[in-house]
């Protein structure tokens, strides 16, 4: 058995310790790596080329020559002799026949190239880990959505439809209408249920920080970044759907990346040269008009036309009153439970939830019921258990003009400082936005903190 010229060639690029010896034990070759490891052995002197000698005589506990014997190979060897530990695989080399033995293959992995391995497996457990700490639970599914007004049973229906799309969607409506349980029920009954789930509300980070959460970064992108780097959102959502919240909060460059990643399925973690690719269904969330956004400049056109190939938008509690005596006993029911005892509710209590315009949505008429339920001794939430402002009619014929204007000057006040932010140029935006100076505001928020 010969070698050619260009085989000694690749075998002595190897970093792994190449030896080959035929039928009789005799070494046909061995290559550079395996020369060298031959050198320590001997004390640091030069052994030279080996071509020709017996491989017992130069090796006596060699186990190469048994692969000859059993015509087996004999896979992770550990050894260790005057060195350090090294790994050998040992195989029986076949003639084209498949049957006739020609010689014996011995490949040496050495400590420091089993070390670089084993750092690379630690390096993707450590990303593995990384993504199982980012995941959230999709625990939502159609069938916990109430959805008995036409208005909301024609969003469940289009969304049941949608979900087994593979397409991006885009969830609308007002705070506290659920779209976050929407955004799991889809995921639940698409074929990316497998899959993980996760979510992020963009509108609670800065924009560096939120691109670094988005796409990840590399060890040492900027300043006080992990020397590990970190693994983004679109990665740790691979083959599962990403639900991005505040939307429409993207600032420019960011809402460039999204949309490459929609178009392309690659994204640049921050300080990265190459690109990942990706695998993730992106489902879009926004209290906010985009069309409005989008008139202003702030966010891109491509972009929402990107995301809103499949655009479901829920609809408002007060425009679906039919649900608010289902949801009202179902949160009872759930608040029976946490409290350990039973309760219910009376007939009086809830007319007056159903005369109610719920600004706060579907978390209010929870957060209401929380309340009352807290103030009921025997377990039956009445009328007077709920708050006054709730459905009391009565109350709100008695209020005076200038009652009813300062209350619709905190709402709008209200929802200002949610979508600009209740930081100072947040509250500098609303005020602007509203036409009133910042002393103005803060005089209407300090008024309704002291008739409080």
């Amino acid at each position: 058995m010969t070698l050619s010229e260009q085989e000694k060639l690749i075998f002595n690029a190897m970093n792994e310790g190449i030896l080959i010896i035929d039928i009789d034990g005799i070494i046909v070759f061995a290559n550079l790596a395996y020369r060298r490891f031959l050198n320590r052995e001997a004390g640091g002197g030069e052994v030279g080329d080996v071509a020709g000698y017996p491989l017992r005589l130069l090796r006596p506990g060699a186990r190469l020559p048994d692969v000859l014997l059993s015509r087996r190979p004999i896979l992770q060897e550990v050894r260790r002799e005057e060195t350090d530990p090294y790994f050998v695989n040992m195989y029986p080399i076949f003639d084209s026949d498949g049957y006739t033995l020609l010689g014996g293959l011995s490949v040496v992995t050495f400590l420091e190239e089993a070390s670089a391995f084993r750092s690379k497996i630690d390096e993707i457990q450590r990303r593995g880990r990384q993504m199982l700490h980012r995941i959230s639970r999709a625990s939502w599914t159609f069938q916990d959505i109430v959805a008995r007004g036409e208005l909301s049973a024609q969003s469940k229906r289009f969304a049941e439809l949608v979900a087994a799309s593979d397409a991006p969607v885009l969830l609308t409506g007002e705070s506290g209408v659920g779209k976050d349980v929407y955004g799991q029920a889809i995921h639940n009954a698409s074929p990316r249920s497998g899959g993980v789930f996760t979510a992020i509300n963009c509108a609670t980070f800065n924009p560096e920080t939120l691109d670094s959460e988005l796409f990840g970064y590399v060890g040492g992108a900027f300043p006080g970044a992990s020397p590990e780097g970190k693994v983004g959102l679109f990665e740790a959502a691979a083959h599962g759907t990403l639900l991005l919240d505040g939307i429409s909060e993207l600032r420019s460059d960011i809402q460039s990346k999204l949309l490459r990643a929609l178009q392309e399925h690659k994204i640049r973690p921050v300080g990265a040269i190459e690109e990942v690719p990706v695998d993730v269904r992106i489902i879009a969330v926004s209290s906010e008009d985009l069309s409005r956004a989008i008139a202003e400049h702030r966010f891109r056109a491509d972009l929402y036309y990107r995301l809103n190939t499949f655009h479901i938008h829920i609809p408002a509690l007060r425009e679906r009153r039919e649900d608010i005596a289902i949801l009202a006993r179902l949160f009872v029911s759930e608040l029976s439970a946490a409290q350990k005892r039973p309760l219910r509710l009376s007939d009086g209590a809830l007319e007056r939830l159903q005369r109610h315009n719920w600004p706060g949505n579907i978390r209010e008429l929870r957060n209401v019921l929380e309340f009352a339920a807290y103030l009921s001794t025997d377990g039956v939430i009445r009328a007077e258990n709920l708050p006054p402002r709730v459905g009391d009619a009565a109350g709100r014929e008695k209020a005076s003009l200038h009652e009813r204007v300062r209350r619709f000057e905190l709402d709008e006040i209200k929802k200002a400082l949610e979508f600009h932010g209740t930081d100072l140029n947040g509250k500098r935006a609303a005020a602007e936005e509203l036409g009133i100076s910042l002393a103005g505001l803060y005089s209407k928020l300090k008024a309704e903190r002291e008739d409080n």
